[in-house]
């Protein structure tokens, strides 16, 4: 198998407004958007994030009423506490503070206006060394 790409497809009520979050506060870009469908990315990531409008006729009957639910887009950053204090200069709610974990990752999390997680993380905590 040879990937060419990757994305994470999310299913949330209004793609327009995740999309515009992503693009205001993570520099993401707009590549393709249509009715119900944004698709983004950023050329230093290698992935892309793309929204789908709940309920979308060309979703899989079972799959059309289905939310982004337990899912997290998470970014790795260099200067993680750069971007907390950027965050909060820009007005965004911090939802989750920022942690430590005993394996050496530190993280903090907003959720976009449909509720999806987007936890920026580094590997700079005790354990990472």
């Amino acid at each position: 198998m040879h990937v060419t790409a990757t994305a994470v497809s999310l299913t949330v009520d209004d793609p327009a407004a995740s999309s515009a979050f992503l693009q205001r506060h993570f520099g993401f870009s707009e590549d393709v958007a249509a009715d119900g469908f944004a698709s983004l990315s950023r050329p230093d990531t290698g992935a892309s994030v793309v929204y789908l409008r709940r309920g979308l006729a060309t979703l899989p009957a079972d799959q059309r009423d289905e939310r982004a639910q337990g899912v997290i887009v998470a970014l790795v950053v260099d200067d993680l506490e750069g971007e907390l204090a950027r965050l909060r200069r820009e007005g965004v709610t911090i939802t989750m503070p920022l942690t430590v974990e005993e394996w050496g990752e530190r993280a903090f999390q907003v959720r976009d206006p449909n509720g999806v997680v987007v936890q920026l993380v580094d590997w700079n905590g005790p354990a990472a060394g």
